[in-house]
């Protein structure tokens, strides 16, 4: 049985790192902002506007995790460098 090559990327830049983690909590927070508000009765107005604020912070997240793992990617010019380039712009894609 072929095996087969997988693209796969971990994130080494701390700065990055933290930072999405920042954002991703944020957006937790956000979303549980969300939940209250439904439990709370809010109009529909305040309650959408939150979960667009939550979703920007996801695909925002989601974006910069993308890039600056292709960057790394780039820059390291590993091996599979074109394989990962690849899976991470499906990545990408799949985000539009």
């Amino acid at each position: 049985m072929a095996t087969k090559k997988t693209a796969t990327h971990v994130l080494a830049d701390e700065v990055k790192v933290t930072a999405i983690t920042s954002r991703i909590n944020r957006a937790q927070g956000q979303l549980g902002a969300v939940a209250r508000m439904l439990e709370e009765g809010r109009s529909c107005d305040e309650i959408v506007t939150q979960m667009s604020a939550v979703s920007k912070a996801v695909n925002t997240a989601a974006f910069t995790l993308i890039s600056a793992s292709l960057e790394e990617c780039i820059i390291e010019g590993k091996s599979n460098q074109k394989v990962v380039s690849e899976k991470l712009q499906k990545l990408f894609l799949s985000l539009a």
